[in-house]
């Protein structure tokens, strides 16, 4: 009897899961080779760079980023279609873009494509491999290499004058800790500090300085 009450329980919870977006990229001999990303009608994603990487990077999308995906993902059909240009071009790695859900799971894989939509929703992912290797590399600098921390929020105060963040507030424990410590060059302090400012006005909706 107990078995029999366990199929409805295991659906239930099946049919409460949101949809999924997956992205990949396979270019071998770029940095990194390989990337992919997950993210959840909720915004909850996942960056990872090896297939076999149990451990990838969590972090939260705002909901106006979460709904902008999705949007683009239903404009294309939920990847229903094909993207693919078929133009002779130049080999820019092997794109992935999948939706997921409870009753749907759709595949589509291409190099270039000249539908707008793809495009964008194709920068979209782009720029959360941009902000996520930020991320590394200032993690890695803050542990690793202190002098080096300054130009690595340099690089980051870029990729921000550019637009080209996701979920900048992903930062701000890190920024927050590098702003206090004194193990760190004042300059790196000041940038520190000015950059968790920045990302703070601009979740409050606010402009960024």
């Amino acid at each position: 009897m107990r078995r029999l009450w366990l199929i409805p329980a295991a659906l239930v919870l099946l049919a409460a899961d949101p949809p999924k977006l997956f992205y990949s990229k396979s270019f071998p001999g770029s940095s990194p080779a390989y990337v992919a990303i997950t993210i959840d009608r909720h915004g909850q994603a996942g960056y990872q760079e090896s297939p076999e990487d149990e451990s990838p990077l969590r972090f939260q999308l705002t909901a106006k980023e979460t709904d902008e995906v999705f949007a683009l993902v239903e404009k294309l059909g939920r990847f229903t279609r094909p993207l693919e240009s078929n133009l002779k071009v130049a080999n820019t790695g092997i794109k992935t873009f999948r939706y997921q859900s409870p009753e749907e799971n759709h595949e589509v894989k291409f190099n270039y494509s000249l539908d707008p939509d793809a495009r964008l929703a194709w920068d979209f992912f782009e720029r959360i491999s941009e902000t996520e290797r930020c991320l590394i590399r200032l993690e890695r600098a803050a542990r690793y290499d202190r002098l080096g921390v300054n130009q690595a929020l340099l690089e980051l105060e870029v990729s921000r004058d550019r637009n080209r963040l996701v979920a900048p507030q992903q930062f701000l424990k890190l920024l927050d800790r590098i702003a206090k410590s004194e193990s760190y060059l004042h300059m790196a302090r000041a940038r520190a500090a000015k950059l968790a400012e920045s990302f703070r006005a601009s979740a409050a909706g606010g402009p960024q300085q």
